[in-house]
């Protein structure tokens, strides 16, 4: 296997160093991808790393995993719950990679103690531009390790990473509780998140200015006896935000009781948000007129699955009209943040995620978060912001920015996983251009396009293409007629290789699931 890894990498950096002598500026291509942003690729400027997708070896003693960038992370999942480890963050949705991870800012529900998934990664394997293949990690070219990550590509190939594992129990106690006001919901989540405190899992649902529900889970070997453990990955379980609504209502109906504690299989907790996107879903059915229950999920189940849904998404070009973003704000600031929101959005649920971002390693101030290396970095609460806005474009793009302005004000970072709409100057007042071009000169990169390049949205193009296209303004629209785009993102999704795979019942987890059943 290793063998084949070195072939692999010497193919990239052959391709790579082709394009770099002629100054040819490329685009990798890893496959499918479950990012919100359309991918672009041509033959002619391509760099293929779609067969870097092997777990390579699980060190049980280290606890660490040897990975290549294009394993999903149910499959990193799969291949190192049997060592009885566990990734310390794991993204919530399986089809994201653990490459895409590591280069876009990822923060899950452990991240209040474990940083986000790049803090999490020991040494990563890179082709840089000039088609070198070398090293980082966070002691041997640590200035490249941090570079790197968030960077999307923009500082070199990345082709192997050393990912840090944790001991794993087979199920998680959740424990739910509903709390009414939002000061109360910051005060409880920073003490939810003590470092001294027990927890493993943190993260909490809005649905409102005056009810969030707050998910705290542990580590367990197994359910107290009688109590039956709950799941979320099958076709017939609930979407798991469906069912912390449920339980907050319960606990609004029922004041005696202060809260609801829960078991569920390690996988499902995991990947309890993949069924529905989080609530994305939700908006599929509206669009469609469709009425929202259990049996139309059970039925429509194979189309519900995330990196399906992102697939017909795109497609369908109903993208362009959607606020998709996550942010990060300082505490003192949340509830701020949460009544603009409120105000000038009335976008609900949000997705609420303690992040702790100081970097604990003293050399690590390096990137475009070069500040998370500093003594006083302090830590974040995420924002998950998501959900359709407006099907004029202009106005979509108008309520992004003014989230994105929001978002400055406040002191806040916005991850850039998702379409960013500043200009280049706002982007680079927000992010550390010095420490990102200082790393881009060293590494040979200049000649690639930037992070801003490759995250910018440019209305004015865009309308600008339309224009000088009679083609192009004659498929907007139709496009625009009801429900053809909504349609055209569903046949693309039914071709698409996730539609088969849920269709055939999930991945192993979900079969698991079954057999656990």
């Amino acid at each position: 296997m290793t063998e084949n890894h070195e072939l692999a990498v010497a193919a990239v950096a052959a391709r790579t160093r082709e394009l770099f002598e002629t100054r040819t500026p490329y685009r990798v291509y890893h496959g499918s991808t479950n990012s919100t942003r359309r991918s672009q690729r041509h033959a002619d400027n391509t760099v293929n790393t779609s067969g870097l997708n092997r777990v390579l070896a699980v060190d049980t003693v280290k606890k660490t995993a040897l990975v290549e960038p294009n394993v999903r992370m149910d499959a990193l999942v799969e291949s190192t719950l049997p060592h009885g480890l566990v990734p310390l963050v794991v993204m919530e949705f399986p089809g994201i990679t653990v490459g895409g991870g590591f280069s876009g800012t990822s923060g899950e529900s452990s991240s209040f103690r474990h940083g986000p998934f790049e803090a999490t990664v020991n040494w990563i394997e890179i082709v840089l531009p000039n088609g070198e293949v070398t090293r980082a990690s966070k002691t041997e070219k640590p200035d490249l390790l941090w570079g790197a990550a968030s960077a999307f590509g923009t500082l070199g190939v990345v082709t192997l990473l050393e990912v840090q594992l944790g001991h794993a129990k087979p199920f998680v106690e959740l424990t739910y509780s509903r709390v009414s006001s939002f000061k109360d919901v910051i005060t409880t989540l920073q003490s939810e998140t003590s470092p001294t405190g027990a927890n493993d899992y943190v993260d909490a649902i809005s649905f409102s200015l005056d009810c969030t529900v707050i998910c705290t889970g542990r580590l367990v070997p197994c359910p107290p006896p009688g109590q039956s453990a709950v799941h979320f990955l099958r076709p017939y379980d609930p979407w798991f935000y469906v069912h912390a609504q449920r339980i907050g209502n319960r606990l609004r109906k029922s004041p005696a009781r202060v809260t609801v504690t829960e078991y569920i299989p390690l996988g499902d907790y995991l990947f309890r948000y993949d069924r529905g996107g989080f609530w994305g879903g939700r908006y599929a059915f509206r669009y469609f007129l469709a009425p929202f229950n259990r049996i139309t999920r059970f039925l429509l189940d194979p189309f519900l699955h995330t990196s399906v849904m992102y697939h017909a998404l795109h497609q369908s070009g109903l993208s362009d009209f959607y606020i998709v973003q996550d942010v990060g704000i300082p505490y003192d600031r949340a509830d701020e943040f949460v009544q603009w929101v409120d105000r000038h959005l009335k976008l609900y649920p949000l997705w609420l995620c303690p992040l702790k971002l100081k970097r604990e390693e003293k050399n690590s101030r390096y990137g475009l978060h070069a500040e998370f290396g500093d003594p006083d970095a302090k830590p974040l609460l995420n924002f998950g912001v998501w959900g359709p806005v407006s099907f004029n474009r202009r106005e979509c793009v108008r309520q992004n920015k003014e989230l994105e302005r929001k978002v400055r004000e406040l002191g806040g970072k916005k991850w850039l996983y998702a379409h960013a709409y500043y200009t280049e100057d706002e982007f680079w007042a927000h992010y550390d251009q010095r420490a990102y071009d200082e790393l881009r000169n060293k590494y040979h990169a200049g000649y690639l396009p930037s992070v801003y390049d490759k995250v910018k949205v440019d209305v004015d193009a865009e309308e600008a293409a339309t224009r000088a296209s009679l083609g192009a303004w004659l498929m907007a629209l139709i496009w625009s007629i009801w429900p053809l785009a909504g349609l055209y993102g569903i046949y693309k999704a039914i071709l698409g290789g996730d539609y088969l795979l849920q269709k055939k019942g999930g991945g192993k987890l979900v079969e698991s699931a079954k057999k656990r059943s």
